[in-house]
């Protein structure tokens, strides 16, 4: 039985490692798009690659003190990988939703800012004062509007935040 619990330990770490290298290389280039700088990209997938190869490791020594029993050693190692496939696939699914999530909110943050920056320089560029539209009541004089004394010059307009 020790031959068979060493072979599913290498087998699993060496399954791990690949599925961990195929994350982080397509998390990469999946992250640099919501990212505009590669390195912010690459450190935010390389941090859920580290979580991703700590949860699936754990699992996997948790899965390979699990006895099973099937009467032959073989199908024994099997059943385990079968079972860390299984909990790998798992993983997997939720290492990449938790990349998305964070692609997403990145994204959001971008457009956010971009519809502030335009605002403000709408702001910036407004030079006419908002004007208000008056109407008379039915039967009622019309109102008194006056002309304004003086033009406002809008870069002599001080705002506080």
């Amino acid at each position: 039985m020790e031959q068979g619990y060493a072979v599913f330990l290498l087998l699993g770490v060496v399954l791990v490692l690949i599925d961990g290298q195929l994350i982080y290389r397509s998390g990469k280039g999946y992250m640099s798009r919501a990212y505009g700088d590669p390195e912010a990209a690459r450190s935010m997938t390389r941090l859920a690659t580290v979580l991703f190869h700590l949860v699936v490791l754990g699992l996997l020594a948790i899965v390979s003190i699990i006895s099973v029993d099937t009467g032959d050693p073989v199908k024994d190692v099997v059943v385990k990988l079968g079972v860390m496939l299984l909990v790998l696939a798992l993983v997997h699914a939720v290492t990449m939703m938790i990349l998305g999530r964070i692609r997403d909110r990145q994204l959001q943050q971008q457009l956010a800012d971009e519809m502030a920056e335009e605002h403000r320089q709408y702001e910036q560029q407004r030079s006419v004062p908002p004007q208000t539209r008056v109407e008379a009541v039915h039967g009622a004089p019309a109102p008194r509007v006056e002309p304004a004394e003086q033009k406002i010059d809008p870069t002599q307009i001080k705002t506080i935040r």
